[in-house]
């Protein structure tokens, strides 16, 4: 039997706060397709208190973020950078072009081809997390995008040295300090200095996620990526701090950021709420991860693995900690979720900073039908077809014909039928 022993806030109330959030969201989008730079700016001093002369740096204060940080600092953003890198690249050539000859004289196939240009938001207004440049940024230079451009709002008041930093070295063509919606439209749908771009990627907070889900369409997107969640999945072989810890690690990103806990350990589920409070006292984001977890944090106890998958197919959480005694029990039948982490070695902050796997993964239940950001995201795969002989053409024309015909599409049937008549004579 599933019993639930701490709820989060009702969907009723994250009802009321998603519909502000959109009704705030399409103002945003609004004002800058209609009046560009000067809404950009006007929304940049408000809710960031910057307004520059321009918003997108030059080579030399790019190069003087870098020059800031220490080699050491350098040199694990370089790390990071590598272990994403390689395994985008064996991503990629998963990946292949095909041209096969289907029956005699008719060939098709398909290609491969890098989206023209991308912009990459990376969250930084409350915590600079330059890990999201790995993954969008370097991630798109990976799959052949041509121009891929960067933005991040200012963190302390001016650029944040980290961000810029980890967006240079993985090798963006535009660098903007820009953030929230007012960002994400800026490149989206460009400005007066800006040219749109084709695709926007990355993660954010409600207001991003909600700018990009009203923007696809116009341009594409990766996926619906916020607030962060996140689940651990556990039985008794290990303890309620190890849990508290995976727990309040994302609940930390915001105080929206839901946080599940799915355990078949009576003790687990009975001393979690004392470790939880245990942790908090030793965490500098306590104000926020604790306000998650009031009111967004959910204890689930279970009698079975069986009823732990049940719950988290259910609930598809963006991230997944698994750390029983078989966590491949789950890899194998589970369908529905953003990211694995399995056993107690690996972690959510291993995927979000440097293991190489991307860290922008399905929210709000999204894993149902994707997955997250990778290399195959920012590749269109395009069909085509030749037929190479006049007797494959007639032999494809006549069927063609038959079925137009009984869908009472005579231009369609015409198609076929003027390439039957002329080819015919020849066969």
């Amino acid at each position: 039997m599933i019993r639930q022993l701490k709820q989060g806030r009702p969907a009723e109330a994250k009802a009321e706060l998603n519909a502000q959030v959109r009704t705030t969201v399409e103002e945003i989008l609004a004002a800058i397709e209609h009046r560009g730079e000067a809404a950009l700016r006007e929304y940049s001093s408000q809710f960031d208190n910057w307004a520059p002369d321009d918003f997108r740096l030059t080579s030399e204060q790019i190069q003087a973020c870098i020059d800031s940080l220490s080699p050491e600092a350098l040199d694990d953003i370089r790390f990071a950078q590598a272990q994403i890198r390689r395994f985008a690249q064996i991503q990629l050539h998963s990946l292949r072009d095909v041209e096969v000859e289907t029956m005699p004289g008719v060939v098709l196939g398909h290609r491969n081809i890098p989206v023209n240009s991308v912009g990459c938001y990376i969250p930084g207004g409350k915590y600079p997390l330059l890990a999201s440049a790995h993954m969008s940024v370097l991630t798109a230079k990976v799959a052949g995008v041509k121009r891929v451009i960067a933005c991040a709002p200012p963190f302390g008041g001016k650029p944040s040295n980290e961000i810029v930093a980890a967006m240079a070295l993985a090798g963006a063509d535009e660098i903007y300090v820009m953030g929230g919606v007012q960002g994400v439209a800026a490149m989206a749908l460009g400005t007066e200095k800006i040219a749109p771009v084709d695709m926007i990627v990355g993660p954010g907070n409600a207001y991003v996620a909600e700018a990009k889900r009203q923007l696809f369409g116009r341009v594409g997107i990766d996926l619906f990526a916020g607030p962060t969640e996140t689940m651990v999945i556990c039985d008794d072989s290990v303890d309620a701090e190890l849990v508290a810890v995976d727990l309040l690690g994302q609940a930390e990103h915001g105080p929206t950021s839901p946080a599940y806990c799915l355990t078949t350990s009576t003790r687990i589920a009975e001393e979690l709420p004392a470790a939880i409070e245990q942790v908090l006292s030793r965490l500098d984001t306590a104000p926020v991860a604790s306000v998650a977890w009031r009111d967004y944090g959910e204890i689930i106890l279970c009698d079975s693995d069986e009823e732990m998958l049940a719950e988290s197919e259910r609930l598809c959480s963006e991230h997944v900690q698994v750390m029983t005694r078989d966590p491949d029990w789950f890899l194998e039948r589970m369908t529905c979720y953003g990211g694995l982490f399995l056993g107690h070695r690996t972690n959510v902050s291993y995927g979000d900073k440097v293991i190489g796997t991307n860290h922008t993964l399905p929210t709000q239940g999204a894993g149902r039908y994707t997955g997250g950001l990778w290399v195959g995201k920012f590749i269109k795969t395009h069909t085509y077809q030749r037929i190479l002989t006049d007797e494959a053409s007639v032999a494809m024309g006549e069927v063609c014909s038959r079925l137009c015909a009984l869908e009472h599409f005579s231009g369609h049937k015409e198609q076929a039928d003027i390439r039957v008549r002329r080819l015919k004579k020849t066969v």
